[in-house]
């Protein structure tokens, strides 16, 4: 379970878990979407929007159906933000944010989508660099909204599971390796705390949820290869805070 691929793309269905959704809301089930993107390498990292993928997009729905009462469909899909469907699904998900470079089409996309009631969680980058980075990109979308930073009082935190802390999921390998928290790149040296930030509308809805100096996702693509690994983040903190951002999305 959720061992590392050379390709992604590279996997059979039948790896992870399938279950089935009541025909009498098959057509009111949640998909969880993974945006696709064509990455810039030389402004950020060897990450890009397939990190973790499929293995977390699988996990993730199977354990959203699993602990909620939603009927989630245990067919993850990958969308391009110029696809005409993706105003039929209210959640997407972005993974490497610092990678992105949208294109016009996308920029006016995204605005679009998010401002007719969308809702974005982007997730897996750390340090000031990635962060400048995304940022460039996010102001090209909204340059008249600016994200916040929400405490440990926000709503999110608690709609679901009642969260005492702010969460903080590492990438496995640096938690096993190091016994850090976090991603230790350039831009983390005088701060590596974890950090939410909500981009909201001019009425206040939140449109975006920025995970910042985390990798929830890892948690969710992960769950299988550490027991403690498991107990202390997927559990505790990746499954939570995953379940959370989704019910808030869904009902805000």
């Amino acid at each position: 379970m959720g061992g590392r691929r050379s390709n992604p793309f590279q996997f059979q269905r039948s790896e992870f878990p399938i279950w089935s959704v009541d025909e009498s809301h098959a057509q009111d089930v949640f998909t969880f979407v993974r945006i696709k993107t064509t990455p810039h390498w030389n402004r950020s990292s060897n990450r890009d929007w397939t990190a973790d993928y499929p293995d977390a997009d699988f996990y993730f729905s199977w354990r959203l159906h699993q602990l909620t009462s939603l009927q989630v469909n245990p067919n993850p899909i990958i969308m391009e933000l110029t696809d005409p469907k993706l105003c039929e699904y209210p959640f997407v998900f972005l993974a490497a944010p610092q990678s992105i470079d949208l294109s016009t089409a996308e920029v006016a996309a995204l605005r679009r989508y998010l401002l007719n009631g969308g809702f974005m969680m982007c997730d897996e980058f750390f340090g000031t660099i990635q962060w400048n980075l995304f940022h460039e990109q996010l102001k090209r979308v909204f340059p008249e909204f600016e994200p916040v930073e929400l405490d440990l009082s926000h709503e999110i935190f608690h709609v679901v599971y009642d969260f005492q802390f702010v969460p903080q999921v590492p990438a496995i390998h640096f938690w096993q390796r190091l016994g850090i928290t976090y991603h230790p790149v350039p831009g983390t040296e005088l701060d590596h705390a974890p950090h939410f930030y909500g981009l909201h509308d001019a009425e206040g809805r939140m449109m975006m949820l920025i995970c910042h100096n985390n990798d929830l996702q890892d948690g969710w693509e992960r769950e299988g290869e550490d027991k403690e690994f498991f107990q202390r983040f997927s559990v505790k903190q990746s499954y939570p805070m995953g379940i959370n951002i989704v019910t808030y999305a869904l009902t805000h």
